[in-house]
Parts: C-alpha cells; structure tokens; sequence
C-alpha cells in the first residue's frame, strides 16, 4: 500500500483502487470539500504523474475518457482548487509523491490497463440528494428529478414561469460553465423535443452564474444529473436494431489461449527491460507476476 498524506489531501493506494480525501486546508476548493472522498478503480485510470516546483510539488491522475461523469460534465473547466484529481505535495514529501507515482505505474503495467475511452461510467458521480443555491437560482436533484427554484435575482419572465421540475427521462443532456471574465456561467439542462436558444438569463431550465463561490457546487449537480443519463460513447438504441445479424463464434475460437498470452506477455517485459523503460526492480517484480499465473 502507498500512501501521501499532506494538507491539501490525503491519497492512499492498495493495489486495486485510489482513495482520494480532501483536506481541510482553506486552499481546499468547495467542490472537492461537498465532493467528499472519492474511490478510483484501478481500471479507471489512465496515468498518474509527479510534478516538482519549488516549493511545493503536484500529484495529477489522468483518467479514461468517459470513465468519471464529473469530468465529462465540466469538461476541463474545473479550475484547480476544484479538481479532485489534483494533490498540492510539500517539498519534504517530494519521495512518497514520487513512490505512489512508482507503485499506480507498476499495478497499471501488471493489470496491463488500457488508455483508451471508455463506453460506460467507472465511477458513480457524486451522491444525492443535492442542493446547490448560487446565481440566479436553487437547483436540487433527488436522483429522478432535478427541481429548479428562483430568487428574487431572476429576471421576471423567467421567474414568472415558477419553479421547474424536470424528470431525468426527459433530460437529453447538461452543461455547465463556469464565469469567465465578463462573460457568465451556467447550469442548463436540455429537455427533449423542447430545444431552446434564449440565454440563460431567460431560460427556464438554466440557472445563470456570477462567478461568486458556489457557482463549483453547480457542477455536482450537473454530474449527478449525466451519470444517470445514456453514456455518451454508449450506441443508440436503434443501432443494435439497425446492425447486420452476426453469427456467434465457437467459445474456443474466441477465447485467446491464456499460456500463450503469457508467454508474449514475457517477451514485452523482456524488450521493455532490454530498452531501459523498465528498471531491473521492475522488470523482476513484472515477470514474477507473470509466473505466478503460469
């Protein structure tokens, strides 16, 4: 087991999953502190890296596109005191950081875990119910339905249509961004066969942002909200239907045969060995794990 214990955070690794837990230092964005803990699977991850400053270094996972529907729902707009896969590191603790870094690196190699996306969620989104009040509105989520309530902030005509309530099967997508500049956010959601193009300002199923401190708490919502929507990667509903019939192969012929797997399996170790990518510890550790399934 590895594990980092510092301020920002505390991420403790045991071979299948990453725990991540928020500290309680005031540089702790809201997000991650109403987040909570957080628990990646091995398989969800498609790297992990180490980078030293001065005086304080940063730990960043890289996880596989449309494993976690946090990331998919604020798409690289979370700003760093928000993201719950970054860890602020002390100089003092430059070596744990760089050990964690060696120990998720090696169970990747072992577990031979892809890179590439994913066509379902790995990770469950954050837990409901939720209520987020920020901007213009309230919005809260209970699992089947997202209810939109207004403050004495809202423009009248959106206002005047009172409080929204939207069941998740008539949910065909959600956004949010965050302020930028002069420019505001917004948490808005999409309903089927009722698209609209008026600002958020006007919209009745957006509540508009300002930029000010629980605008992050908004995207919670938006995450919830798209892990209990159709995965993005996952096909349609009529592409089975419309796909061609296709004979099932013998068990046999579709099951690759294990020792021969293994045994190129051996062959990459030894090239990656030859090459210098794996270290001598690395590469005796890697083909013991291969032996031992022989």
């Amino acid at each position: 087991m590895a594990e980092i214990i510092q301020k920002d955070g505390t991420w403790i690794f045991d071979g299948d999953a990453l725990r991540l837990t928020p500290g309680r230092d005031k540089n702790v964005g809201l997000l991650r502190k109403t987040l909570g803990e957080l628990v990646v699977p091995l398989g969800a991850l498609a790297g992990i890296s180490f980078e030293q400053g001065r005086r304080t270094g940063r730990l960043r996972l890289r996880l596989r596109d449309g494993a976690d529907p946090l990331l998919h729902a604020t798409a690289g707009r979370l700003a760093e005191p928000h993201d719950p896969y970054q860890l602020a590191v002390e100089s003092d603790r430059y070596g744990v950081a760089e050990y964690l870094v060696d120990e998720v690196r090696q169970a990747l190699l072992l577990d031979q875990v892809p890179s590439d996306p994913v066509t379902e969620y790995l990770l469950p989104g954050p837990s409901v119910p939720l209520s987020a009040a920020a901007g213009d509105g309230t919005a809260s989520f209970d699992g089947e339905q997202v209810r939109l309530e207004w403050n004495w902030k809202t423009e009248d005509a959106k206002a005047a249509a009172g409080t929204r309530t939207l069941a998740v099967t008539d949910i065909a997508a959600v956004e949010w961004h965050p302020a930028a500049g002069l420019e505001n956010g917004y948490l808005r959601f999409t309903v089927r066969n009722s698209p609209t193009k008026a600002p958020p300002k006007y919209d009745p199923n957006a509540v508009e942002l300002w930029g000010f401190k629980k605008d992050p708490l908004m995207a919670l919502i938006a995450a919830a909200v798209q892990a209990r929507l159709p995965h993005p990667a996952s096909p349609s509903p009529g592409a089975a239907l419309d796909a061609p019939a296709q004979r099932p192969e013998p068990a046999a012929a579709a099951r690759e045969d294990e020792h021969d797997a293994l045994l190129r399996r051996l062959r990459e170790l030894g090239e990656l060995h030859r090459t210098g990518v794996l270290t001598d510890e690395e590469f005796a550790l890697a083909k013991q794990a291969v032996l031992k399934r022989m």
